[in-house]
């Protein structure tokens, strides 16, 4: 809003405002005979007005740098800075006490006079009514209460058909033990607006398809999520002859039955094989291996191979990989001898299967020579006290803490105290060669403009008199009831096997991103404290599920399904692992820099190590988060390297070769393609298969072009989507 000089009353309005100034609450005088129960609550009465109205929106004056001149917090985030603004910056001319209604702040958003955000309020209407009212009663800021809690209902409707209306109510409850209906002033948001229509007035939402669609209550700075379903076909399938072999299936199945979803059968042997070896352990079944789990009949062969897996080396070194890739293990950062050290230590830990919570504590406490203390370099992966806190809330929270920087998170609970307060902790840590923790260090709050107090997200600040606030950090985030550590990491293992997290993306857990599945996260997050922080263990747990086990061919009822778990989600295999799949295919090894040869592609602790296979693959720099795919080569460029390039063309018929090897030993084309099928795909050609090659190969065809056909096959093998992909 602009401003305007008021040419009229102005030594009144000096008056009254000197007299407010001196009275206990500012401008806390009442120019009327209201009573005390009529009083207007700046906070919790005219904020909701503004957010309602829009006027404090990111699109607004809620904007960082504000509009007109005129700068609210975001969503009413700092009460006492927006009366501020409102009341006594521009020597007090957005309120007249004198003339209430010549108030700026009543003026431009009825637009009585020129405002280029348009009509706000109504004039003569509940919410410009209430803005005059508090004019008129002086004011002022003083609250005698303040917000407890806001209670949505429902919580989560399902209609029977798209086109069904739900009235949404929101209560707030309030210190002093009051509650009030606040509908009115409450924001419902729509994640999908094409799928769920919201009422302004009414808050009516109207259901415009079927589906599991979000809407979003806003009132004042809670912000809660609401969720509405339509059933996403007629009929409810039946499901009791579904298995349910745990706490998994059994809630999987009951959101099925909820949105009438019929899950696909089961994954035969072969697919389940490949699935899991490649889920577990990063690599491929060995053509024995799956020859030997196919021809095996025991009841109990897939919790054997499960079991079996968990124990392999080859697992250690997998999942180093997905935890080096979490912490960022990066030379770039923090030179090649700290980050070997780091990706050993690594290595250490989850071999030994240690707690998470146990690494965690050692990450976050971690002193010393980075490169002789591996963990120590968790503190050389980014820079300065803020990005740690940021970095820190990601990795160990799931939270995207940095949205708080330079405002309270508009979506979630975080305020700039949180954010501040966190990056205190990391302010006194010396991140040189040698961690260590210095007397001093201070973050400057942006707010308040002095030095930020210790403090733990969402808890208490710390006392002064703690130098390092580590170790109150450590022990929080890794106590039983911690909300956000357990349910961070048991998400990220549940993507790892499912293809997607039950909260998605995996870094950005908050109010107004619930999970798909909300009991079955708390249920796995409870079973995973309840079993010492052990990965293996949860890992195991979800293997064993049935719902791990589906096929992930869609079928016409459940084809639409992306986020239930009604069939299995294809997983582009990770450029490492992809690397080594084709190594371990046509028996060449790969070369990665000065690495020895027959080095696989996962165990590597420099992401950067050269190598063109995995540029052309697309790897992560660990630069950034790897939690999005962002590969170096990408779309069409990437595919036509790997169709063409020298990555598979090269080395299909190098000599020594797996191909090479099989038509040396006059092995006939018909063995060499089903020996194929079942290193690359863990499976036995189909029928169909089997009758298109031999016809391809009948015939006196000579040696040269039978050579020249069982290299097409082969390259064939590799650049389909069974052979790329998880399935």
């Amino acid at each position: 809003m602009t401003e305007r000089t008021m040419k009229k009353g102005w030594p009144v309005l000096l008056a009254l405002a000197l007299t407010a100034l001196n009275s206990p609450g500012g401008f806390a005088g009442e120019s009327d005979s209201s009573t005390p129960a009529a009083r207007v609550d700046f906070t919790n009465d005219l904020i909701p007005v503004f957010t309602k109205a829009g006027c404090n929106a990111a699109s607004c004056h809620g904007a960082a740098i504000g509009r007109g001149g005129f700068k609210l917090s975001l969503y009413g985030g700092n009460p006492a800075a927006d009366y501020e603004a409102i009341v006594r910056q521009v020597e007090g001319r957005r309120v007249n006490l004198a003339r209430p209604e010549e108030s700026l702040i009543v003026l431009k958003p009825t637009k009585q006079i020129a405002h280029r955000g348009g009509r706000r309020l109504i004039d003569g209407k509940e919410g410009a009514e209430l803005l005059l009212r508090w004019i008129r009663q002086g004011a002022g800021l003083i609250s005698s209460r303040h917000l407890d809690r806001v209670e949505i209902s429902p919580g989560r409707h399902v209609a029977e058909k798209p086109g069904a209306s739900i009235e949404l109510r929101a209560t707030a409850f309030f210190s002093d033990g009051s509650s009030q209906d606040v509908t009115r002033w409450t924001v419902f948001t729509a994640e999908d607006p094409s799928a769920v229509k919201i009422d302004p007035e009414s808050a009516a939402a109207k259901m415009l398809r079927r589906g599991r669609q979000i809407v979003i209550a806003r009132y004042l700075d809670r912000v809660t999520p609401i969720e509405l379903i339509v059933p996403l076909s007629g009929s409810k399938p039946d499901l009791s002859a579904e298995p349910r072999r745990g706490f998994i299936d059994r809630e999987i199945l009951d959101a099925l039955s909820t949105l009438r979803l019929p899950p696909s059968p089961a994954a035969d042997d072969a697919t389940f094989l490949r699935r899991v070896t490649l889920d577990l352990s990063g690599r491929l079944p060995t053509a024995a291996a799956a020859r030997a789990f196919l021809a095996e009949t025991g009841p109990k062969k897939r919790q054997a191979v499960i079991d079996r897996l968990l124990a392999s080396e080859e697992f250690s070194e997998y999942w180093t990989l997905r935890l080096a890739k979490l912490l960022r293990i990066n030379p770039g950062q923090q030179n090649k001898q700290g980050a070997l050290k780091y990706h050993q230590w690594l290595h250490q830990q989850v071999r030994k299967n240690t707690g998470y919570d146990k690494l965690a504590r050692t990450v976050i406490l971690a002193t010393g020579d980075s490169h002789v203390v591996g963990p120590a370099n968790f503190y050389r992966t980014v820079n300065g006290p803020r990005k740690q806190a940021e970095f820190l809330s990601e990795v160990f929270m799931g939270s995207r803490l940095r949205c708080a920087n330079c405002h309270n998170h508009p979506l979630d609970r975080w305020t700039q105290d949180d954010y501040h307060g966190l990056a205190a902790i990391f302010a006194r840590i010396e991140d040189g060669q040698v961690i260590k923790v210095k007397a001093s260090g201070e973050v400057i709050h942006p707010r308040t403009l002095e030095k930020a107090v210790q403090r733990i997200p969402g808890e208490d600040f710390l006392a002064a008199d703690i130098v390092d606030g580590r170790g109150q950090l450590a022990s929080w985030l890794t106590a039983p009831g911690n909300p956000y550590f357990s349910r961070a990491i048991v998400n990220r293992l549940w993507k790892a096997l499912m293809g997607r997290g039950l909260v998605e993306p995996v870094d950005d857990f908050r109010a107004t991103n619930p999970p798909t599945h909300p009991k079955l996260l708390a249920r796995l997050a409870d079973d995973f404290v309840k079993n010492g922080y052990d990965l293996r263990h949860t890992l195991r747990t979800i293997a064993l599920s049935a719902a791990y086990s589906r096929s992930s061919k869609a079928t016409e009822e459940n084809k639409t399904d992306g986020s239930f778990y009604s069939h299995a989600i294809r997983q582009d295999l990770e450029p490492e692992v992809l690397a080594d799949a084709i190594s371990d295919v046509l028996g060449v090894a790969g070369r990665y820099g000065e690495e020895a040869k027959g080095t696989r592609a996962v165990t590597l602790a420099d992401p950067k190590t050269r190598s063109v296979a995995l540029d052309i693959l697309g790897r992560c720099s660990r630069e950034e988060s790897c939690e999005s795919p962002a590969g170096s080569t990408g779309g069409l460029q990437r595919k036509l390297h790997f169709f063409n390039g020298a990555l598979l063309n090269a080395r299909i018929a190098a000599s020594g070769s797996r191909l090479d090897k099989l038509m040396a030993a006059g092995q006939p084309p018909l063995a060499i393609v089903e020996q194929f099928y079942l290193a690359a795909l863990g499976r036995y050609p189909g029928a169909a298969e089997v009758a298109f090659w031999k016809k391809q190969f009948e015939g006196n065809i000579p040696a040269s072009r039978q050579g020249e056909l069982l290299e097409d096959f082969v390259w064939s093998l590799l650049v389909c989507n069974e052979f790329t992909s998880n399935h």
